[in-house]
């Protein structure tokens, strides 16, 4: 079952739920999703405590604010967001991730509203929230300027738009899709098409377009040495990217 939408491409979501049952599994094929849960939780808490004025120590910094996860998968991102007090919607087009995402959230024993929907219906039923995230789902979506039009008209005035994809550059292609994808397997051949990476003006743009403003844009890098994920000052593969949302005048 997927959910239809102008964003929504019906092969990207079957491909990510025929193995919707591996997303927790740390050695499966979202392995680097896991590897890279750490600097997009630390750079996420650090922009939103900014944002919301929130003390970054605080254990819970997010409590009381409405997240949205869109494209959540498994909800590898949706549970670190809800321990860290946000109150989280997580939704995905794939009915079989959502499945997933809720049993594993039930014997985590955390609370969160996962649904089978797209971001465009979401937004369509006028809900809103203070922050939306959406990361490494940019390069899956059918229709840019439709999702990311979506995801701004879900952030309230005054919130904050989280993202995160990859760079269309060679350095790209050669570490996505050479590298991870048929040298080093860490994902399977032809999770990406390098057309569909995004370079951070082209993301600016669209969010401008949309009514936000890009305000930030931090690199990831893989480190050979100790084999982990790092926030990086180099964009020309993976980057995060926080943008902000005017209020009212």
């Amino acid at each position: 079952m997927t959910v239809g939408a102008a964003s929504v491409d019906p092969v990207e979501i079957d491909r990510f739920e025929k193995i919707a049952e591996e997303w927790w599994d740390p050695d499966g094929p979202m392995r680097p999703l896991h590897h890279l849960n750490r600097p997009r939780l630390a750079y996420s808490r650090d922009r939103l405590c900014r944002h919301f004025g929130r003390p970054a120590a605080d254990l819970r910094p997010l409590r009381g604010l409405r997240l949205l996860d869109v494209g959540c998968g498994g909800g590898l991102l949706s549970e670190p967001f809800r321990r860290l007090g946000a109150e989280v919607t997580a939704i995905d087009a794939g009915a079989d991730n959502i499945a997933a995402a809720q049993r594993h959230a039930a014997r985590s024993g955390l609370e969160i509203d996962y649904r089978v929907a797209s971001a465009e219906a979401l937004a369509g039923a006028n809900e809103s929230f203070d922050v939306v995230v959406s990361m490494e789902v940019v390069e899956h979506v059918a229709d840019l300027a439709v999702f990311l039009d979506a995801l701004v008209t879900l952030c309230r005035p005054g919130g904050a738009l989280l993202l995160s994809t990859l760079n269309r550059t060679t350095r790209s292609y050669l570490a996505a899709i050479v590298g991870a994808e048929y040298l080093l397997r860490w994902l399977p051949a032809g999770t990406h098409d390098w057309r569909r990476f995004r370079k951070p003006a082209e993301l600016g743009r669209h969010l401008r377009r949309a009514g936000a403003r890009l305000e930030d844009v931090t690199g990831v890098r893989f480190d050979p040495g100790d084999r982990d994920w790092h926030l990086c000052r180099d964009p020309r593969v993976n980057y995060l990217a926080y943008a902000s949302k005017a209020e009212k005048s």
